[in-house]
């Protein structure tokens, strides 16, 4: 399973975390910039993406309608591109769980 990364985080991490999440995209590669959640949410159900955001939205979206998607929130408040690429890198084994387990439908991610 691949992530999609909201408008709320950077394009930058598609490419700065190829190596761990391969054939990953963000909101903007894929022409949803400017998408409501909705939209967002049917791409991702649809392209077999989990999506990775700042927001609750999605959060909320996945406790109300289950996967898929699945959504991973990213609780570090305003924080630098950097330390959302470290918190992926070393929470990767625990995401990687997360995108295989079928019972689950969201991860919340934040500073240790």
């Amino acid at each position: 399973m691949k992530l999609l990364w909201d408008h709320n985080l950077s394009p930058r991490l598609v490419r700065r975390l190829a190596d761990v999440f391969p054939d990953s995209l963000h909101v903007a590669d894929v022409g949803l910039a400017a998408a409501d959640d909705a939209q967002v949410w049917a791409f991702a159900a649809a392209h077999g993406c989990a999506i990775v955001s700042k927001d609750s939205d999605f959060l909320q979206r996945s406790i109300l309608f289950g996967p898929p998607p699945k959504a991973i929130r990213i609780r570090c408040g305003n924080c630098s591109t950097a330390e959302i690429e470290a918190l992926l890198r070393r929470r990767s084994g625990q995401v990687q769980a997360f995108l295989l387990d079928e019972t689950t439908a969201f991860l919340v991610l934040g500073p240790e």
